[in-house]
């Protein structure tokens, strides 16, 4: 048995979670989000909790089964978090004329190319930049989808991945590159 798929999912206060036909659907202030349930794990929703067994009867190998009940109890938790309180991401662009700006949910970067570089985020996730004097300009990205937000910062940190040498390109605030050093000369 998985040991974080017995683990119950308590309900916060003003989230409703529903299950029907498999579809396992979560609504809160911040959105709502649903998620599809292998046919293997029973979901029981009762007294303020979500609750994940593994269906003995089901045909899928016990192994398969084990990785499914702790895979969909984390998928629906993330949920959970995610539209009572949501997710929010913050990347960095570290480098010398490294600019980023936005204009509603479409995203400029200046990231050292010939040319600047778009991209349009879908309607669930909000976008926020900053740019201050002698700081590193901000990329700021809040959604209650925690898949989707994943998805979007490493699409969006592939368009500079951080190099080991200089230090620069796309981080996420706080994150620590370990340096190299360069060539050095040898003596002869």
């Amino acid at each position: 048995m998985s040991r974080i798929g017995k683990l119950p999912i308590s309900i916060p206060a003003g989230v409703t979670v529903t299950q029907a036909n498999g579809v396992v659907t979560v609504k809160g202030p911040k959105g709502e989000l649903s998620q599809h349930v292998d046919s293997s794990i029973k979901v029981n929703i009762e007294d303020g909790q979500i609750v994940f067994e593994v269906d003995e009867n089901s045909p899928v190998n016990i192994k398969q089964k084990q990785a499914f009940h702790g895979l969909y109890r984390s998928l629906v938790h993330n949920m959970v978090v995610g539209v009572s309180e949501g997710y929010t991401k913050v990347l960095e662009l570290v480098g010398v004329g490294y600019r980023v700006s936005n204009q509603g949910n479409l995203i400029e970067f200046s990231l050292g190319y010939t040319h600047p570089i778009f991209i349009q985020l879908p309607a669930e996730v909000k976008v926020e930049t900053k740019s201050e004097r002698n700081q590193n300009p901000l990329l700021i990205l809040e959604s209650c989808d925690k898949q989707l937000l994943g998805l979007i910062c490493a699409k969006i940190r592939s368009f500079r991945k951080p190099e080991p040498y200089k230090g620069k390109g796309i981080l996420f605030k706080g994150e620590v590159i370990r340096r190299k050093s360069g060539k050095t000369a040898s003596a002869k």
